[in-house]
């Protein structure tokens, strides 16, 4: 999810992160959260961290995207860029949009609506086979601005049949952005036939019925950033990882972390992936030298590293679910200054008496902030890879030199390469020839996935 922050004005951190996603919390400061503290999420029996996020972001009464009856904007009209002068009138512009509509964030497809949209259909249109109907799910839709913007493009460009026979289903965990998806498609009659809300959790196999044996396509925009994620420790170099649980402690009402054996098969799972190595060699979790272990001893560091279990579980669901399926996901690949220690640690921002702040340990977030991560894109891929089942094959059998093919190809792209591959740039461009959509967004990649022939 996103939202807008003055916070960096630095021409490498003026991005899609930092100029649309900090600010994350409406101006109005409504959140019901006086007397709700961190460890109501946890009860008498410890958590694993991903369950802790989980409740933070998601608890029905209490979670950050519970708390805002206002969280996702929309614009009643696109942004007429080629009348801005440029950065500057583009910037200003947008601050005068956020106080007009009072909210916490405007989503890149609601900012740059209908072009971002339309990109994304074409890159659809141009990889898909049309021979069979064109059947699409889309995973946290926001406010259906994207769903509306893709099915008007496929309407007015693509051949008739191929609008005639689509189908366009929602995957929205949100009762109330479920509900507003059917407002914004709704404003065109004709897609409603053509368009469905299924109010559930898409990581939850059970909700997807039946595999589904035709092609299809998934999209994910600003999805993987708030799944939930694990954290491992070491205590120091060479010491192994222990997987972290959050515990309530009594008598103190605080939260703290306890550490135990590796244990849990996701985090496993994503330990096996990250120790393959571009080579798909498996190398295990190797015993460390005898230099090490004296340095170790010597320089002793201890080691903390997120894990994208949420990604891994969707991923699993996804393939499992839709085997045939292609896949566009667009996320963040990097967040500067961010407190929290560990790979591919999270952002934990919050905003107090009117001004944005990030918290140092995500314990401390309690429904008031937003907790998001960056997306390690190589190993988005190799998660990718081992779901479909083909990498996954290869680290069971621990055969670097099995025959069969990859069942997925895949590339990754930065924003600008695929809008200026798959949209209309032109679009988004202010008189100076500043454009927003191409050089802001240097933070953020293009994800995408198709099924090869290797089926077997």
């Amino acid at each position: 999810m996103a939202a807008y922050s003055y916070r960096y004005t630095h021409p490498l951190f003026y991005s899609f992160s930092l100029l649309h996603k900090l600010n994350t919390v409406s101006s109005c400061g409504q959140y019901r959260v006086s007397a709700f503290f961190s460890t109501e999420f946890v009860g008498d029996t410890p958590v694993l961290v991903r369950d802790f996020i989980h409740s933070a972001l998601y608890h029905p009464d209490h979670g950050y995207f519970s708390q805002s009856p206002r969280s996702v904007g929309v614009l009643d009209r696109g942004i007429n860029f080629h009348k801005l002068q440029g950065r500057k009138a583009y910037m200003s512009h947008l601050e005068n949009i956020y106080k007009q509509n009072d909210v916490s964030w405007f989503t890149p497809v609601e900012l740059f609506k209908p072009w971002y949209a339309h990109g994304i259909a074409e890159a659809i249109l141009r990889t898909t086979n049309l021979s069979f109907p064109l059947k699409i799910y889309e995973i946290g839709g926001g406010s259906g601005t994207c769903a509306k913007g893709i099915m008007d493009y496929i309407m007015l460009n693509a051949p008739t049949r191929v609008y005639n026979n689509m189908s366009y289903t929602s995957v929205e965990i949100s009762s109330s952005l479920a509900k507003k998806q059917l407002e914004t498609v709704g404003e065109v009659g004709s897609h409603l036939s053509k368009f469905k809300v299924e109010c559930r959790d898409a990581a939850d196999r059970n909700g997807w019925g039946d595999v589904e044996q035709q092609p299809c396509w998934v999209i994910m925009l600003e999805v993987l950033d708030n799944l939930p994620h694990d954290l491992i420790y070491s205590e120091n170099q060479v010491s192994p990882w222990m997987e972290v649980w959050v515990e309530k402690q009594k008598h103190r009402g605080k939260l703290s972390e306890i550490y135990k054996p590796m244990q849990d098969p996701l985090i496993k799972s994503c330990l096996d992936i990250l120790n393959v190595d571009k080579d798909f060699k498996y190398q295990g979790i190797k015993e460390a030298s005898f230099p090490s272990n004296i340095w170790a001893k010597i320089f002793p560091k201890a080691r903390r590293s997120w894990l994208p279990t949420g990604c891994l579980k969707l991923l699993e669901t996804l393939h499992g679910a839709l085997p045939k399926m292609s896949m566009i996901a667009s996320d963040f690949s990097y967040l500067p200054d961010v407190k929290v220690p560990g790979d591919r640690a999270p952002l934990v921002s919050t905003k107090k008496d009117g001004s944005s702040s990030d918290y140092s340990s995500y314990l401390d977030a309690k429904g008031d902030a937003d907790i998001f991560f960056p997306t390690d894109f190589w190993l988005l891929e190799r998660i990718d890879h081992y779901s479909s089942g083909w990498l996954k094959s290869r680290i069971k059998s621990y055969d670097r030199s099995a025959k069969q093919g990859k069942k997925r190809r895949t590339i990754t792209l930065d924003t600008s390469v695929f809008m200026e591959e798959f949209g209309l740039p032109t679009k988004t461009k202010t008189k100076d020839g500043y454009n927003p959509l191409l050089e802001d967004f240097i933070n953020t990649k293009f994800y995408l996935s198709v099924p090869t022939h290797n089926t077997k």
